[in-house]
């Protein structure tokens, strides 16, 4: 059957359903409820795996994804099969992702039933036995991110400053004070040698 085809007839069944109301355990996709991997075709021949897992994460984790290349040349053949940590998230991809354009080329998205994955070759390059080590599911950002560490660092820096400007500016006020009062010691001294009758003879005055 044309990939087109396909695409049509999958759209024109998931909007007949939506219109009748058909039930999940009935639908469709229950066929497929034991199986997370979905087939993409269609896809540019340029599209690595890390631009296909960027489109296709907007609805879920993927997990493990097999880009199929010619053995001989390693270039994309332009399908591939991808599987997500969640079965309900197949089923999204499949109702939204089939039938929409990547790079001017119109992808046909299904459901596998029964896919194995290849086992690992030697001639896999570092990258894909990583991906098929540890999946390659979007992965979710720590609660506190390294922005938010760096903009309380920033915050805690500030206060620290404050702190020492306010210390600062404390031991000056401190430091005004004390001489405001000494200024005041001496001139009540010096005021009372005046008053004082003995004032003249001890600032050398005529015996």
């Amino acid at each position: 059957m044309n990939p087109l085809t396909k695409v049509k007839l999958i759209n024109e069944l998931n909007a007949r359903e939506a219109e009748l109301g058909v039930r999940e355990a009935v639908s469709w996709h229950a066929e497929y409820k034991d199986s997370a991997w979905i087939f993409v075709g269609g896809l540019h021949y340029e599209l690595t795996e890390g631009d296909v897992i960027c489109v296709f994460s907007q609805y879920g984790e993927v997990v493990n994804i097999d880009l199929v290349r010619d053995k001989r040349t390693g270039k994309s053949k332009g399908f591939c099969f991808l599987c997500y940590k969640d079965q309900r998230t197949a089923i999204l991809a499949v109702d939204n992702f089939n039938g929409i354009k990547i790079k001017g080329q119109t992808i046909h998205v299904d459901h596998v039933a029964n896919y194995q994955p290849p086992k690992e070759l030697e001639e896999w390059d570092e990258v894909t036995r990583a991906l098929h080590a540890k999946g390659c599911g979007v992965k979710m950002p720590p609660h506190t991110s390294s922005n938010s560490q760096s903009e309380d660092e920033d915050v805690s820096l500030k206060m620290e400053k404050e702190k020492q400007r306010s210390r600062v500016e404390q031991s000056k006020s401190i430091s005004q004070a004390g001489k405001q009062v000494s200024m005041e010691e001496s001139h009540s001294r010096i005021k009372t040698k005046k008053e004082d009758p003995g004032y003249e003879c001890y600032a050398g005055g005529s015996s």
